[in-house]
């Protein structure tokens, strides 16, 4: 079956099944590898894109639900919340073995675009389900917070 997605602003059609995980129309047919494989039951965060700014499980949403809407990987997140995020993960060494990291840095950016100033609790309530095995959980609350701090000042993030 045709599909059409539009991924990262490219649009491209595929032809594949219909019922098809959007996790595995990103990595085997459009080659962006940075969505991870974790569970596949939408448990542990690892496959999360965005589908129009949300924080989406992609290893569980069929690719007819996400035809005609906006889809963002990692590769593609360029949004200011993105990039503060993305930098506060850097500067404070937020990833040990990495694997978890994109989702967590998804679920992130997704936060911060419809929160720009959470809690603790917040924080807790977005990321919950995004598991990392090396347990970096105070480091990603304290980057999401200077990420927070650096959308709010209107410093420019680091690449």
């Amino acid at each position: 079956m045709s599909i059409k997605l539009t991924v990262n602003g490219d649009t491209r059609e595929l032809d594949i099944d219909a019922d098809m995980p959007l996790l595995w129309a990103i990595r085997d047919h459009l080659q962006l590898t940075g969505t991870k494989f974790g569970c596949g039951m939408a448990l542990c965060g690892a496959c999360t894109v965005h589908i129009d700014g949300q924080a989406t499980r992609s290893c569980v949403t069929p690719v007819t639900a996400a035809q005609g809407k906006q889809i963002t990987t990692i590769e593609g997140l360029s949004t200011a919340a993105g990039r503060a995020v993305q930098a506060a993960w850097i500067g404070l060494d937020v990833p040990q073995c990495g694997y978890c990291q994109s989702g967590q840095v998804m679920s992130a950016a997704a936060l911060l675009a419809a929160n720009p100033k959470p809690s603790d609790a917040d924080i807790d309530a977005a990321m919950a389900g995004n598991i990392c095995r090396c347990a970096t959980y105070v480091r990603i609350r304290g980057a999401i917070h200077q990420a927070a701090e650096t959308l709010a000042t209107g410093a420019p993030a680091a690449p």
